[in-house]
């Protein structure tokens, strides 16, 4: 996945700092692509979620389109610390059905929206089926 964003330091510190991101490459002023990029893995190892940052105009319009990544529930408290004491916006919970988990949902400084969701998919799925 690839994030356009105005300021490539204050996006990697979002998702190394939150989402524990490994970076692997850095473009410098180079621009093989459309500009100057970034690119990380999330999660386990060279296995991991690929995400790519790109210098552009960014500034998004919010909305609920957004991206997930599952994290412990033990994890939620730190997490939750580190993005208020990052600067980003928290959004308010959304209802949820018993047993699909907790997630904490925020929008970086580009509007992009991320939710960090503590439980799986199959919890989640079985959660809704006895709705």
């Amino acid at each position: 996945m690839t994030f356009v964003v105005r300021d490539l330091d204050r996006m990697e510190d979002m998702l190394t700092s939150v989402l524990g991101a490994v970076r692997v490459y850095d473009s410098g002023r180079d621009t093989f692509s459309l500009s100057e990029e970034r690119f990380f893995l999330v999660g386990e190892g060279t296995g991991g979620t690929w995400v790519a940052i790109m210098l552009g105009d960014g500034g998004l319009p919010r909305s609920y389109n957004h991206v997930a990544f599952q994290v412990e529930q033990a994890d939620l408290p730190r997490l939750r610390e580190t993005i208020t004491g990052l600067g980003l916006d928290i959004r308010p919970p959304r209802s949820r059905v018993a047993g699909e988990g907790e997630s904490i949902y925020f929008h970086d400084d580009d509007g992009h929206l991320f939710e960090l969701h503590a439980g799986s998919l199959r919890e989640r799925l079985v959660a809704y089926a006895q709705g």
